[in-house]
């Protein structure tokens, strides 16, 4: 990461909400260039509900979301669609097709928004493939595959059309520390080797302190954010119980 902060995504005074259910006020942060962003609270705090409204699922009640100065929401539904293409999104279950090959999972996003050809777009495969560890793999189908290859095969077909912004929905959710670790990892070398900015939902310390250089935290009881920074730092400097209380599980040092 370059040590001037460029931004790439820009969170103002954003609220969040279903009809007249209000989730989330006042959100102001900023994603710079290079970032591991992590967003975390408890459960129910409205992390997928912000999850959603970036990545353009869900529009929210008030406010902005800035890509690169380019207000998302503001924009026709032609543009928003343009703006998409340069995401790559990982969702908690992976969400492959389980009646496709791993190889068409990966290769559908090449199909519906790219120009190259039928090998170009094998080749591309293999190539994102053996990115994510997984060499050899396309004529395999979903349920042949262990939970962390499923997770490596979802993320070849998040990257297929080299995204600069990678959102992750609970990566870790269903696998163990050793996988965990691995895709940890692979997250940072993709971000390395992509120049991507990472975005990830994460409830998993390890992971959290390991690879965030960036978060936010939400607070449910407030309804909005009560920190930001990177998570380490949180960590050791945060006043905040309710912070200092997730980050160590309440388990403190005496």
């Amino acid at each position: 990461m370059s040590q001037t902060a460029q931004p790439v995504i820009e969170i103002k005074d954003l609220n969040l909400g279903y009809g007249d259910i209000e989730i989330m006020q006042g959100l102001n942060f900023t994603v710079n260039k290079g970032d591991v962003f992590i967003v975390m609270g408890v459960s129910g705090c409205g992390k997928s509900t912000l999850f959603k409204s970036m990545i353009g699922l869900k529009a929210p009640a008030k406010g902005k979301i800035l890509y690169e100065g380019k207000s998302f929401w503001e924009q026709d539904q032609k543009e928003q669609q343009n703006m998409m293409k340069s995401f790559g999104i990982l969702y908690q279950s992976g969400a492959l097709w389980s009646s496709m090959s791993v190889g068409e999972n990966v290769a559908l996003p090449l199909q519906l928004y790219s120009k190259l050809s039928s090998q170009e777009i094998q080749q591309k495969v293999a190539e994102k493939l053996k990115q994510v560890d997984m060499e050899g793999q396309e004529q395999a189908l979903p349920s042949q595959l262990s939970g962390g290859m499923r997770k490596r095969a979802s993320l070849a077909r998040a990257i297929v059309l080299d995204p600069t912004i990678i959102f992750f929905d609970e990566p870790s959710a269903g696998l163990d520390p050793i996988n965990s670790r691995k895709l940890d990892d692979l997250v940072l070398e993709l971000r390395d080797s992509l120049g991507a900015t990472i975005i990830t939902i994460s409830h998993e310390l390890p992971s959290i302190l390991t690879i965030g250089n960036n978060s936010v935290f939400l607070d449910m009881e407030t309804k909005t954010m009560i920190a930001t920074g990177d998570p380490k730092i949180l960590l050791k400097k945060s006043k905040d119980p309710r912070v200092i209380q997730f980050l160590t599980r309440g388990k403190t040092e005496k």
